[in-house]
């Protein structure tokens, strides 16, 4: 009878062993199966803590992991860092492979690779942010209106140039960032037809380098107004502002996607004027919470504008008037009066 007992208890030991080993190399079911709570996003070339679109996009998806009780990691949220275009899919593929219920693509140029991920991966929700990916049920595809927030950027530009002259500078010229152009234009003139508007391309989305040298050569053209949609490049654009002011020339900064006051800031002054702020955080937050609800809107495209609170403008460096003019645009766009073009 002893004996018996011995062996029972020798078998539930190691049985319970064996146990520990496979929690302790992650073969635990849990970590592995996924829950239909989890979500991660996959950053194009910019990083985290850009200051501008991947960063609201991080910012929205820890908000929405938090409210859910959920940790940073596998059954919770997270993160896939892209350093180059070839990282996409890999970094895709790695959080299949985790079992992210939902993935976020951040950027246009995500597209390709979020429409073969879920080609292969009927089961798993896939989102891409400023693009339109078509024939996949499993992917919703979200866009902004940031033509609006764009026009009242360019009424705020036109509100405060002294010299007459103002200039945008964006990241790679695309469908997308020609939205911002578009609308900055057609705000400028609704102001002053006779205002000049310098465009400029970098090129990429990560060369603060590319950024600072047309902002400056820019500012040496008596352009006092410059509004960025260049991503990490736009940081060039701020240091250039910055130099400038140290120097006593009197030049602005209009941000984009974020409030990017913080980013204007120098030692006896500030350079950003005001921020057309795109909420990538909102949609993917709200993207989030419809996938936990069994409501992820796949195969749709989903639009986010000012009405809805999805674009919009902050006021960071703007004079009295020129803000109170910057909300009249608004409330016309808002309720129809103003249509703006997005080419």
């Amino acid at each position: 009878m002893h004996s018996l007992k011995k062996k029972v208890v020798a078998v539930l030991a190691a049985t319970l062993m064996v146990g520990t080993i496979l929690v302790g190399c992650g073969g635990n079911s849990s970590a592995n199966k996924g829950t239909k709570y989890s979500a991660a996003l996959v950053t194009d070339g910019g990083g985290i803590d850009d200051k501008s679109f991947n960063q609201s996009a991080w910012e929205g998806l820890k908000s929405w992991g938090k409210d859910q009780g959920l940790k940073k990691g596998i059954n919770g949220y997270n993160y896939a860092q892209s350093n180059d275009d070839s990282d996409f899919l890999p970094n895709i593929n790695k959080l299949i492979k985790a079992k992210y219920a939902t993935i976020f693509g951040i950027g246009y140029k995500i597209d390709n690779a979020i429409s073969s991920a879920a080609k292969d991966n009927p089961k798993t929700n896939f989102a891409i942010i400023d693009s339109v990916v078509k024939g996949r049920k499993n992917v919703a595809s979200v866009t902004f209106k940031t033509e609006q927030s764009s026009y009242l950027a360019g009424v705020a530009a036109a509100e405060t140039t002294k010299t007459g002259r103002v200039g945008f500078i964006g990241g790679i010229q695309s469908d997308v960032i020609k939205t911002f152009e578009a609308g900055f234009r057609q705000g400028v003139k609704a102001v002053n037809p006779k205002i000049k508007v310098d465009v400029k391309y970098a090129g990429s989305f990560t060369k603060a380098d590319v950024g600072q040298s047309l902002a400056t050569a820019m500012f040496n053209n008596n352009e006092d107004v410059i509004f960025h949609a260049a991503g990490g490049t736009g940081a060039g654009v701020f240091t250039a502002a910055k130099n400038e002011a140290k120097n006593g020339k009197k030049v602005w900064v209009v941000g984009v996607d974020q409030d990017q006051k913080a980013d204007g800031a120098y030692k006896g002054g500030n350079v950003t004027l005001a921020s057309a702020v795109k909420k990538v955080g909102t949609a993917v937050e709200d993207l989030s919470k419809q996938a936990a609800k069994n409501k992820f809107p796949g195969g749709k495209t989903v639009t986010y504008d000012l009405k809805d609170n999805g674009v919009g403008i902050i006021n960071d460096n703007l004079s009295a008037s020129a803000w109170k003019s910057v909300q009249q645009y608004e409330k016309k766009i808002e309720n129809g009066e103003i249509t703006v073009n997005p080419k």
